[in-house]
């Protein structure tokens, strides 16, 4: 049986991805948001699972995961092109992770997923609707040592094809109890502040990155009003900075209920082309962000 100092490691890890820096075995979610001063919205559903293997006794282990999401974005601005395929999108993601523990209580993770993101509106798959991801981290934990503060520490590289940079882009993750029932977390995708009441109720202020990405099977040409020059949109992509509120209510020691609320503060969806240049940005007005779902966590 996995306990509960190499488990918690292994599941910080996999968590590494826009929306997720917590340690769930299991997690189904639903966002909405809509577009101020538009009839455009956002709305995603989202499950995952995680399984560990252990290796040997030394500490090695891998760990599998796949993750479903299927966005639903209501595209009612006004265009030249047709937007009826460009609603609904799906993405099935893998991913395979290999640890094992160093000296001084330092840990080595190497990540690698494929996702398949699409709107799916061709016939079957083609290579562009194949995205890569790879991550190397080093992770120190002290958070179950009797110690005043425990705290954490995950430092490492991240590499994304959807990111549409040739080279892997820095990741930093500290965690710390600083008093009593309180905590934070400082890095990103995700910075809190978390409170602890009545044993079963966390409540917390965050700021954070979400975001989808996904391709355009057919893609769609048109004219660009303010250079009269033809573009090419190839995907879509979505990057938010959001701050907020959120509450988690325990059932159970290991099952959780949760639900956030928050503004975003950058509001960026736009359509790119194959060189991952925007073409055109659908919306950048910030607006309400809402977010629930239920977890499995060790």
């Amino acid at each position: 049986m996995l306990n509960k100092y190499i488990l918690l490691i292994i599941i910080l890890v996999l968590t590494i991805s826009v929306h997720s820096q917590v340690s769930d075995l299991a997690r189904a979610e639903y966002t909405f948001f809509p577009q101020r001063n538009s009839d455009n919205s956002f709305r995603r559903l989202r499950v995952f699972a995680k399984y560990p293997i252990k290796l040997n006794d030394k500490g090695s282990y891998l760990v599998t995961g796949f993750e479903y999401r299927n966005v639903n974005f209501i595209y009612r601005d006004e265009t030249s092109f047709d937007t009826n395929d460009l609603e609904r999108f799906s993405s099935f993601e893998s991913s395979l992770i290999y640890t094992f523990k160093l000296k001084n209580d330092w840990r080595f993770v190497a990540q690698v997923g494929a996702i398949i993101a699409s709107n799916f509106e061709g016939e079957g798959i083609n290579t562009d609707d194949t995205l890569f991801t790879g991550s190397l981290l080093f992770l120190k934990d002290k958070t179950d040592e009797k110690i005043t503060k425990p705290w954490r520490l995950i430092l490492g590289v991240r590499y994304s094809t959807t990111a549409g940079r040739p080279f892997p882009l820095p990741f930093v993750n500290y965690y710390r109890e600083f008093r009593p029932n309180w905590s934070f977390v400082l890095g990103v995708p995700k910075s809190n502040i978390k409170y602890c009441f009545k044993d079963k109720n966390v409540i917390q202020s965050f700021i954070t990155l979400d975001g989808f990405f996904a391709n355009i099977q057919n893609n769609r040409s048109f004219i660009d009003m303010a250079t009269q020059e033809e573009k090419i949109a190839n995907n879509i992509s979505m990057t938010i900075v959001l701050a907020g509120l959120g509450y988690e209510r325990y059932i159970t020691n290991h099952l959780a209920l949760y639900g956030y609320a928050g503004f975003t503060v950058i509001n960026d969806i736009r359509l790119r082309d194959n060189d991952q240049e925007d073409v055109l940005t659908i919306n950048d007005q910030n607006s309400l962000y809402v977010r629930a779902g239920i977890k499995l966590k060790i």
